[in-house]
């Protein structure tokens, strides 16, 4: 397990992804990030059992100092046996010096074993304190990732509608458009003209008949087809 070598990787990704694109960033943070969940699972474990070991280890030393504690207080025991002529004198030395010793004996193991609990505890602290750092450090790159995902959909899609209009430019759409609005005005206005001859036409024949029609004449027919009728000459 490499953590920091790791981390290097994440950091640089986005630095050498920019200036080479033969690479993909969001590939390389995503496999980065895959692997550091991994390193992080292992490092939760270790620290638990780092944590374990130390509470062990200190459970153990407690034992010992008590062991250490017992044979000292034997020394002193068997000794006053002998005082109170309970037990030969000789004897009774002879049995302290063991006691002793092995109260010395316990004694060094328990400072040895305080020793490694205080080795073990800190290692614990500083292997929960890297823990932390490195879930906060997830997150927040675990968020960042997001952001880019969506950044780079967005810049992906105005990419290709830009791809398109610019196509759609070289292709002559625009020029064939307007042509075709040309060509509509001008059709629009031939129309047009051949309405204002239409009216033209239509107002000089009702001028003509207007002046050509004699009301009077009709007025006289009408008159003498009454007077025939009724017989007047």
């Amino acid at each position: 397990m490499n953590i920091f070598k790791r981390l290097f990787r994440i950091g640089q990704a986005e630095i050498h992804a920019a200036v080479d694109k033969m690479e993909d960033p969001i590939k390389m943070t995503e496999q980065g990030l895959r692997e550091l969940r991994t390193d992080l699972t292992e490092a939760t474990e270790a620290y638990a059992q780092v944590k374990a070991l130390a509470i062990r280890t200190e459970n153990n030393q407690l034992q010992v100092q008590q062991e250490s504690k017992n044979y000292a207080e034997k020394a002193i025991l068997i000794m006053q046996k002998a005082q109170s002529g309970q037990v030969d004198l000789i004897k009774a030395e002879e049995l302290a010096r063991e006691a002793l010793s092995l109260h010395k004996k316990y004694y060094i193991e328990s400072e040895e074993l305080g020793l490694q609990v205080t080795a073990l505890q800190q290692s614990s602290r500083e292997m929960l304190r890297n823990t932390e750092i490195l879930r906060e450090n997830m997150e927040k790159w675990e968020k960042e990732l997001r952001t880019l995902k969506a950044r780079v959909k967005v810049s992906k899609a105005t990419e290709q509608v830009n791809k398109q209009l610019a196509q759609a430019d070289n292709n002559g759409i625009v020029s064939m458009l307007e042509r075709m609005r040309s060509k509509v005005e001008d059709q629009e206005a031939v129309a047009k003209a051949y309405g204002e001859i239409s009216r033209e036409k239509n107002s000089k024949k009702e001028e003509l008949d207007s002046l050509l029609k004699d009301d009077s004449l009709s007025i006289e027919r009408d008159l003498q087809a009454i007077k025939q009728k009724l017989g007047i000459s």
